[in-house]
């Protein structure tokens, strides 16, 4: 006769969270950003079709990063409950808050009650009419969500490039300013990350009803090329030192620049 097998479920939750936490890990990461028009979202992605951003409903996106299959299913699960939503009330009751609330809800019973936890956190984003009602909620393996400030970090070597994004993060970022900010905060100070290796998509806060559009490589190029606005000269400062650094920067403006190799595991 055979004794059935006994894990104490302190051991068994531990076990299951690292084992959704190391494989979440592995995938490509992903930033949000706010910027002054909307919400920037940009990930490491060299796929033109498994996409890891996409739209929800008028208002709202959806990020995942870990396992492409079961984030995907959680997309279709969420495109499926914003239009049943809109159609029972309006448009216009449909909120990112209560989506993310759902995902929690499945994905943290999937957490508490499966033997295999779901191996994804993903983001729901919904953009405001001002900056100051914009939302980031960050959904982690275990269900548990985070309502995020400013800007949201997800996947493969987080605590790294949330420092970079802290670092670099300033509210009322241009758009130009947040993608440059994001691709370097993904990339490190040891990559490069052209155009065809991101993934990029934007929420405008100024459109009229849906607000999600996706940056192609060419305008993801430009934006990443483009310079940062000259800074106003300080009060009581000589103009002129402001003239000399500008000549110093427009006589270097050819230096060296290249693309640095970039990372060869699957897409997550």
């Amino acid at each position: 006769m055979t004794m059935p097998f006994y894990v104490a479920p302190e051991q068994f939750m531990k076990d299951k969270a690292d084992f959704a936490r190391k494989n979440v890990a592995r995938g490509r990461p992903l930033v949000a950003v706010i910027y002054d028009g909307g919400i920037l979202l940009a990930a490491e992605n060299p796929s033109h079709t498994l996409r890891k951003i996409s739209e929800i409903y008028d208002r709202i996106a959806f990020a995942g990063v870990g396992k492409y299959n079961e984030f995907d299913a959680l997309r279709q699960a969420g495109v499926r409950y914003a239009d049943v939503e809109g159609f029972r009330y309006s448009r216009e009751d449909v909120h990112a808050n209560a989506l993310a609330n759902a995902y929690a809800q499945i994905v943290g019973n999937t957490f508490t009650h499966d033997v295999k936890p779901m191996e994804v956190e993903i983001l729901v984003a919904e953009v405001g009419t001002t900056p100051d009602d914009d939302e980031l909620y960050h959904i982690l393996y275990d269900g548990v969500v985070v309502d995020e400030t400013g800007y949201a970090v997800l996947g493969g070597e987080t605590d790294a490039i949330d420092a970079r994004m802290k670092e670099s993060f300033v509210e009322g970022f241009s758009l130009a300013a947040a993608v440059r900010a994001a691709v370097t905060a993904l990339a490190g100070p040891e990559r490069t990350l052209a155009a065809a290796d991101l993934e990029a998509a934007v929420l405008e806060r100024d459109a009229a009803r849906r607000a999600f559009r996706r940056l192609e490589n060419g305008e993801l190029a430009e934006l990443l090329q483009s310079t940062a606005p000259a800074e106003a000269t300080a009060p009581g400062a000589d103009p002129t030192d402001a003239t000399a650094a500008t000549e110093v920067t427009d006589a270097t403006a050819g230096g060296e620049s290249g693309d640095g190799a970039t990372s060869s595991e699957p897409a997550g």
